[in-house]
């Protein structure tokens, strides 16, 4: 699968997720469209979406509820596209969305392989293939990362490396989509630092396209060690994304009392 072939797989998916045309992730001028539901887009996510934001670097499209079309699009028209994804200016999408008992959320960079530089990255241990019968008994917090207990069904593919008979690393992929696969990845504390994560994830990359899918890793921006790790393997960045989500969401998961 080529490079360019790969890119138009991902801007298809974008376009599937925000409810818009691929060309309008390169068309140089920012986009506002109203969010649906689509059964084909990535499973995670919650659509139709109040507010998500994506961009490819050439202009941003942004998937909205009707509630705040006017004024998202007023807001990106105020500022550069990297300073719309960015603070302080962001608070002013959080005093918009206050009013619906929204806030900002997911703030996270994707990653696409380049299919010249994606190669097998040199391995200490044992590396094998694990298929969702052999991933039964590894839904623990160590590989919370490589596998969603909340989607197992998802889990369709892992790369696994064994010292002396021990799972010390994995990297998972999840069937987000039809197309696209994504990889998560964990490696214990006392196995870090020796390009396990690399060998794990470039394993799992080839792999993965050998069955015809888009492998993609999407990392946190201020989670350097797993860009690195994306980079070291032949991932390039491709995409950057923003949500917001009620409240009650955002209290959840940061362990607030409801």
């Amino acid at each position: 699968m080529t490079r360019e072939e790969i890119m138009r797989i991902a801007l298809e998916q974008s376009a599937i997720d925000a409810n818009c045309r691929p060309e309008d992730f390169t068309s140089g001028q920012n986009r506002t469209v109203i969010s649906k539901a689509n059964e084909k887009a990535r499973k995670y996510l919650e659509l139709p979406s109040y507010c998500m934001l994506i961009s490819y670097g050439d202009n941003i499209v942004a998937s909205v509820d009707p509630a705040v079309s006017d004024e998202v699009e007023k807001y990106l028209g105020r500022f550069q596209i990297g300073h719309c994804f960015g603070t302080p200016n962001l608070y002013l999408l959080n005093d918009l969305f206050a009013r619906d008992d929204r806030q900002i959320c997911f703030m996270a960079e994707y990653f696409l392989p380049d299919s010249e530089r994606l190669r097998a990255m040199p391995c200490d241990y044992e590396i094998r293939i694990l298929f969702p019968e052999d991933l039964e008994s590894l839904y623990l917090p160590q590989w919370s990362n490589a596998l969603s207990s909340q989607r197992r069904e998802l889990d369709v593919l892992a790369a696994g490396a064994w010292h002396e008979g021990k799972l010390m690393g994995l990297a998972g992929g999840s069937a987000d989509c039809d197309t696209m696969w994504q990889i998560g990845v964990d490696v214990l504390p006392a196995y870090r630092r020796q390009g396990i994560a690399a060998a794990l994830t470039s394993r799992l990359a080839l792999e993965i396209l050998e069955r015809g899918k888009v492998p993609f890793y999407c990392a946190a921006w201020a989670n350097l060690k797993s860009v690195r790790n994306a980079i070291r393997c032949g991932f390039e960045p491709a995409w950057v994304e923003i949500d917001a989500r009620p409240g009650t969401f955002i209290k959840e998961i940061k362990g607030e009392a409801l």
